[in-house]
């Protein structure tokens, strides 16, 4: 068998024998909402499931989710964005009444759930910024620079 296609069959089966795991969740204040950036591998095709929750006063509010069903009272008040590793939530007018623990839970059908949790205190926010957004997102620009040795390996490059 061609080595190539064995290594591709491999990465295959890897991929999906890995799921997915939230490698992080951050929280900051863009103008009056709050922003939860729920981070996560993305090693399937397959359709992830998520929730976005706050835990206030021991009891459990589900703010946008394709698991459960979202609390009537946060459904105008959120805006959810699917990026291809990142989950993000905004909650417009977010005062202290909003303060709390918040998860974000992603599920793969036959899989066990994966989640972070981050304690969200108004006085306690940063201001989202470009700046640091920026540095959280730098990982892409190490990929090429981590690839040429695999390029030259193959000879689909020569330096």
């Amino acid at each position: 068998m061609n080595p190539a296609i064995g290594i591709a069959v491999l990465l295959t089966v890897l991929q999906v024998a890995s799921g997915q795991k939230v490698t992080s969740l951050t929280a900051c204040l863009v103008d009056q909402s709050l922003r939860l950036d729920c981070r996560h591998e993305n090693t399937t095709t397959s359709s992830i499931q998520y929730e976005f929750s706050l835990t206030r006063d021991s009891k459990k509010h589900v703010l946008v989710s394709t698991v459960g069903v979202p609390e009537h009272t946060y459904r105008s008040r959120t805006n959810f964005t699917n990026k291809y590793n990142m989950k993000v939530l905004y909650l417009s007018g977010f005062s202290t009444k909003d303060e709390g623990t918040y998860t974000c839970e992603l599920r793969l059908s036959s899989q066990e759930p994966s989640f972070k949790n981050v304690t969200v205190l108004r006085d306690k926010l940063v201001k989202c910024g470009g700046i640091s957004l920026l540095a959280q997102n730098t990982s892409w620009l190490l990929l090429p620079l981590l690839s040429l040795p695999l390029l030259q390996a193959m000879d689909f490059i020569s330096l």
